[in-house]
């Protein structure tokens, strides 16, 4: 805690009510996402560190309205919420903590202005998500929600000048994450009946939606896993591009990120078609040594 609250200072974070504002997106961030905490907090220079943990939190809470509950509940709670996000950012007020938080951060990095602004226009693909046709809607998907949502955390990163390299080494990143993340989910998505690989990919292999749900593994599903898993791979390893061209007090974050999801692509390809009874993590060991690599 003691760091933390260094860091708090670091970043110009004075107000005792702003303070507690962001210790509460630190408890969030903790609780729901603590691996990215954990490398954020051990790999990030004290002044960036509140800033990540805030644009953390708006991205899991944008998560959380869009992907629980029932459809028209989903449409009304995201609508509140744009609404609630808009006028914060047009006010640079808000009576709640989390949008506090969002607004002190804007302030410190305007270039979030536009990037949050980007989410909101497109994060409405996240909210009628209901699986995929063919491989150019998933693409079209990371464009319009995996990628705007990432740059809520990586537009922090952003280097100065020239970002087009930066931007596009983001969207390899997260087109291979959110491909794994896709096949790692299998299990609770099957269930919904709404699952991130494409249905002419999955009829390639001979693999069907009810016999996911059912809990049907076998040799077309390992081999369906596989080439997705391989795919998203390949995406990740392009991405180890990424270190370079973000901000140098964010290098060593944005490889541990790189590196993390390939020990779980690793994970998961190991567990093949059990990825039905639960995903896959990367062992702790080997997770505890990339944060401790230098990059």
């Amino acid at each position: 805690m003691r760091g933390w609250t260094k860091s708090l200072d670091a970043a110009g974070v004075r107000e005792p009510g702003l303070r507690e504002d962001y210790n509460r997106q630190r408890q969030l961030v903790r609780r729901f996402r603590r691996t990215a905490y954990l490398a954020a907090r051990l790999l990030l220079p004290r002044p960036l560190l509140p800033h990540v943990v805030a644009a953390t939190a708006v991205m899991h809470h944008g998560d959380n309205l869009l992907d629980t509950g029932p459809l028209p509940q989903r449409e009304t709670a995201w609508a509140t919420w744009e609404r609630q996000v808009r006028e914060s950012l047009r006010t640079g007020t808000s009576d709640n903590p989390l949008l506090r938080a969002l607004v002190h951060t804007v302030a410190a990095h305007p270039q979030l202005h536009e990037i949050v602004e980007t989410y909101l226009d497109t994060a409405t693909a996240e909210l009628h998500f209901a699986g995929f046709a063919t491989e150019a809607d998933f693409q079209a998907y990371v464009d319009a929600y995996s990628y705007p949502a990432f740059m809520l955390v990586a537009g922090l990163l952003t280097p100065e000048g020239d970002d087009l390299r930066y931007r596009a080494a983001c969207r390899t990143f997260i087109e291979g994450s959110q491909r794994l993340d896709f096949v790692n989910d299998l299990a609770e998505d099957a269930r919904e009946g709404r699952v991130g690989i494409p249905v002419d990919t999955m009829e390639r292999f001979g693999v069907t939606m009810d016999g996911m749900a059912a809990g049907a593994g076998g040799s077309a599903l390992e081999e369906l896993i596989a080439e997705q898993v391989t795919t998203a791979r390949a995406a990740l390893l392009a991405a180890r591009e990424l270190p370079a061209v973000t901000l140098a007090d964010g290098r060593r974050l944005a490889g541990a990120l790189v590196e993390i999801e390939l020990l779980t692509a690793e994970a998961v390809l190991a567990r093949g078609a059990g990825v039905l009874r639960g995903s896959a993590n990367p062992p702790l060991g080997r997770t505890l040594r990339v944060l401790a690599r230098p990059y």
